[in-house]
């Protein structure tokens, strides 16, 4: 199993995230869509892990995909790590913070902007600050 260089029990994180945090960060969850808290924000700043305040994602890498979850078009240099996923039948790339390995969600390749990707993110694995 990877170290990552924050790490906690999972009785330290429970305590730590609210249910739906946990649920996904620690259990690899997805939220509803259209349910997230950022899904439909725009304001300006940054976009950080809920778990350990590692910073993920610019307000200006963000779009509105109208898939339901908040969409990025890339990530902050060395903040996400990629695992590729196969659950569910399907073949696809998961992400999760860098520091502390918390799931973030996935990453596909038909994003509308010049870097070609959505990375399409739970709103309970994040935070943003202004």
């Amino acid at each position: 199993m990877k170290k990552y260089s924050l790490e906690k029990s999972e009785q330290e994180w429970k305590e730590q995230l609210s249910e739906e945090q946990y649920r996904v960060l620690r259990k690899k969850g997805t939220e509803a869509p259209h349910t997230g808290k950022y899904n439909l924000h725009f304001e300006d700043g940054k976009y950080k892990c809920a778990a350990c305040e590692n910073v993920l994602f610019e307000s200006q890498a963000k779009f509105n995909s109208n898939c339901g979850w908040p969409s990025f078009d890339q990530a902050v240099e060395g903040s996400i790590e990629y695992v590729k996923d196969t659950t569910f039948g399907m073949m696809r790339t998961e992400i999760l913070c860098s520091n502390c390995g918390g799931h973030i969600g996935h990453v596909f390749d038909d994003g509308p902007t010049e870097t070609g990707q959505r990375y399409c993110v739970n709103s309970a694995s994040i935070e943003f600050n202004k």
